[in-house]
């Protein structure tokens, strides 16, 4: 079974964005896009205001991040 996913906004997922050394490379429309140089990875996440991301939203941009979701109840 997966672990539980915790409710958090896009602005907490652009935290652990930064800790984990993503920078702001552009926004498209709603969506901030994330890039990380040393793997040329990419997250995006979409900013609709101060709603929380839905679960299926959360794990895919925890899987762009390539970490696990322990790892990222961790950097919040």
């Amino acid at each position: 079974m997966s672990p539980r996913l915790p409710a958090v906004t896009a602005r907490d997922a652009e935290r652990v964005a930064r800790k984990l050394g993503f920078v702001l490379h552009h926004h498209t429309g709603s969506h901030a896009i994330y890039y990380r140089e040393s793997d040329r990875r990419r997250a995006v996440i979409p900013v609709h205001g101060n709603r929380d991301l839905r679960p299926k939203t959360l794990r895919t941009i925890i899987a762009s991040m390539a970490i696990t979701v322990e790892e990222f109840r961790a950097l919040l």
